[in-house]
């Protein structure tokens, strides 16, 4: 198994009478990195999981004293899929209330009904530990950064899914393809919002074609046919699956300032390839600056999460045009990101209007041959 950050995180938390939660993306090895856990804990482990039909009939709805029963002399609970279960948050909150000496871990694909659960019912009782795919820096760890920087035009075609990483081409997009089938409907079509499941794939179409493009919900609404209010609703429940992630534009000083803007990535480049059919190489490609966008965002994504760096994140445009791709707020200060795919020699150029309205502001470009620490990889 690829080594995961997070696995070490995890562990340093264990024994301290709170349900560890593990959350992200279906087939992002969840369920692997909890088995290697607690296989090394050499302890009694009860294992259910929501994707079997005799757990969910088990434990939906279940009393607290069949719950204590079904414990037993176990010392580790394991609650794999647990979105699926009906009133899972109810169900984790007996164990953790009523088994405090037992060391509960969940696991969940999607947050739609999950995280609003748990958010009520483990308040103070939980650790949540998101998992993405594999990271360039993860990658780097386990057969070093030459092999891994080699790959690199690779990886923003196939993405970093650890079925993808261990397969051919030819292999990997049959992977990717009927993963984002399973992404685009295991967990969305068995709620009531989404009625329209061609919608959802003309929506998801859309928002890669606009990957690092500022996106506006009307005009997304007119190219599909469908209306504003669906299309928000759509996108919110494809972030709340872990498809996408939306960032906001920064507006603060400045008074032509993009407003309300929002623009929307994929966790995964090889997801958002599968979704438009396309993994024809760089070379003959027109969206590689997107592709690199995508790659550097969902990559600085994995790497403030897994190293617990806490800040807001954003992108800032002006109303004549002017844009920066990417900033982070971070104890009062702000950093500033242009991505660029070629390397340049000349140094960059930040909009006169941002440097006025943020002033001490970090400005930086990223390029080929210094993105190593942006994404994680240590000077």
């Amino acid at each position: 198994m690829i080594p995961r950050k997070q696995g070490d995180s995890i562990r340093r938390w264990l024994g301290r009478g709170k349900a560890i939660i593990v959350i992200g993306p279906r087939q992002v090895g969840k369920t692997t990195l909890v088995r290697l856990i607690t296989q090394s804990l050499d302890r009694k482990v009860l294992w259910m999981t929501g994707d079997d039909p005799e757990a969910r009939a088990l434990l939906d709805n279940i009393s607290l004293a069949r719950m204590l029963a079904l414990i037993g002399q176990n010392e580790v609970v394991v609650i794999d899929e647990a979105q699926r279960f009906v009133n899972a948050g109810l169900m984790l909150k007996l164990i953790t209330d009523h088994a405090p000496q037992v060391q509960l871990f969940v696991t969940g694909s999607s947050s739609l009904d999950l995280a609003a659960q748990t958010k009520e019912s483990l308040t103070g009782r939980k650790f949540e530990f998101p998992l993405y795919p594999l990271s360039f820096a993860e990658m780097c760890n386990h057969h070093g950064y030459l092999t891994e920087h080699a790959l690199l035009e690779h990886r923003m075609l196939y993405g970093y899914y650890p079925e993808v990483v261990q397969s051919e081409p030819q292999q990997a997009q049959k992977i990717l393809n009927d993963l984002s089938d399973g992404l685009m409907y295991k967990d969305l079509l068995t709620y009531e919002q989404v009625k329209k499941p061609a919608l959802l794939v003309k929506l998801l179409q859309a928002l890669a074609l606009q990957s690092g493009s500022e996106v506006v919900y009307n005009e997304v609404a007119q190219l599909i046919g469908a209306d504003p209010v669906t299309v928000e609703k759509y996108v919110d429940l494809l972030e709340q699956s872990f498809v996408l992630f939306r960032l906001p534009s920064l507006s603060r000083n400045a008074r032509n300032e993009i407003k309300k803007g929002r623009k929307i990535y994929f966790y995964d480049n090889g997801i958002r390839n599968a979704i438009l059919k396309n993994f024809s190489p760089l070379s003959l490609r027109a969206d590689t600056g997107a592709l690199w966008e995508n790659f550097l965002i969902a990559e600085r994504k994995k790497r403030n999460t897994y190293a617990d760096y806490l800040c807001n994140t954003y992108f800032w445009r002006t109303t004549t045009q002017q844009e920066i791709d990417y900033v982070e707020e971070a104890n009062g200060k702000l950093n500033a990101f242009e991505f660029k795919w070629q390397a340049q020699q000349k140094p960059p150029r930040f909009p006169n209007a941002f440097l006025e309205a943020y002033p001490g502001s970090e400005t930086s470009r990223i390029d080929r041959s210094n993105f190593d620490t942006f994404v994680g990889i240590d000077a």
